[in-house]
């Protein structure tokens, strides 16, 4: 069983990226969920058990920003590890959302191979899913 990642963008293209850019990273990935905007994300957290969120911090109807504050406050979502995919350079909206729970952050646009090192890293991860 693979590790489960949701990945939260409103370009469909960024999303393509990530998931071939995970694919080909040699991880053992199970299931991709996708999103367009924090309100899917929020409803497929509510029905999926996610291992990994990838969120872009733009979007509409709900942007990143409000999902990383939205599993903040919930105590199901909140030990969720979260890495922020974005272009916004703002080290101030970065450290706002570290001390709410973001592991990590990638700047757009992104080097695929740094994809599987931010997995390792936020989850520890050795290419084996673990489990609490």
């Amino acid at each position: 069983m693979g590790l489960t990642v949701l990945v939260v963008d409103d370009s469909a293209v960024t999303r393509a990226v990530i998931k071939k850019s995970l694919s080909m990273a040699g991880l053992d990935i199970g299931t991709i969920y996708e999103a367009s905007n924090g309100l899917e994300a929020l409803r497929v957290l509510e029905d999926a058990w996610i291992d990994l969120v990838f969120a872009d911090l733009q979007m509409p109807e709900m942007n990143g920003v409000e999902l990383v504050e939205r599993m903040a406050r919930d105590s199901l979502l909140v030990s969720i590890p979260v890495v922020v995919v974005s272009a916004d350079p703002n080290q101030q909206r970065a450290e706002e959302l570290a001390r709410l729970g973001v592991r990590a952050f990638i700047r757009k646009p992104f080097r695929p191979e740094g994809l599987k090192q931010i997995v390792c890293d936020v989850l520890a991860y050795d290419g084996e899913k673990k489990h609490a």
